[in-house]
């Protein structure tokens, strides 16, 4: 089974997207975050879908060195534990970022940080959570198989349109990973293109989604690059 990002339709209220996404899939992440940030499982639990949630990402950081900020942004991601609890689904977020090079060891302490009160909020809300490597930005932690002992006990998110942007590809597919983000690219922009449609092997990334058995989910721009990466993928589409 594969899931499918709102992502793709992020320029169309939830509703709407969840219509056009039911006749395509029964799996669905929803990106919680600007148009599709949610306050509540109402809509959600209207549908028969699987979910899973990719948490706010792009206005917190909580690897931050400002402890205010840094609590903060994790009381967001626990605000959306707290609705994926509700409706059972996992929940990746982002390893968060330093501003400084010289803040590095800093921003990590205070990554870690999250990352264990994150695990009791986890763990209150009956929820598992995944951290996705991050694309070749400046600053971010994660960007490199070599970080992922900094991960610890959590669990890996694998992007592979994020590691092929980092040369690193292969490298990632010979980890352990839960869940996993299929999009495609040129190696030199995140344009999140349809699967197929760069220079991505991805008959090499689907042996290892099927060994790790991780959860694929199609997170492309568009609508349309979804029905192209499922049919790339060998997945009938109805219609």
């Amino acid at each position: 089974m594969f899931g499918v990002s709102s992502f793709c339709l992020h320029n169309e209220p939830l509703s709407r997207a969840l219509d056009q996404l039911a006749p395509v899939t029964s799996y669905v992440e929803i990106m919680d975050d600007g148009p599709h940030f949610i306050e509540s499982t109402e809509l959600l639990a209207s549908y028969s879908f699987h979910y899973s949630f990719h948490a706010p990402s792009r206005s917190i950081n909580i690897a931050s060195i400002h402890e205010p900020i840094r609590r903060a942004s994790v009381d967001v991601i626990g605000t959306c534990f707290s609705l994926a609890g509700e409706v059972g689904a996992p929940v990746v977020i982002h390893p968060g970022y330093f501003a400084w090079e010289q803040e590095r060891e800093h921003a990590l302490r205070q990554f870690h940080a999250s990352l264990t009160d994150l695990r009791e909020l986890a763990e209150t809300c009956a929820v598992e959570f995944f951290i996705e490597n991050m694309g070749n930005w400046n600053y971010f932690f994660l960007k490199e198989p070599g970080e992922i002992p900094a991960l610890g006990e959590f669990d890996l998110a694998l992007d592979v349109g994020h590691a092929h942007l980092n040369g690193c590809l292969d490298r990632f597919l010979s980890q352990p990973f839960r869940h996993v983000h299929l999009h495609d690219n040129n190696g030199k922009e995140d344009s999140h293109d349809p699967v197929g449609s760069g220079s991505i092997d991805f008959s090499r990334v689907m042996a290892a989604v099927r060994r790790t058995g991780a959860t694929p989910v199609i997170e492309v721009a568009t609508f349309e690059g979804v029905i192209e990466s499922l049919k790339h993928l060998g997945v009938t589409v109805p219609g």
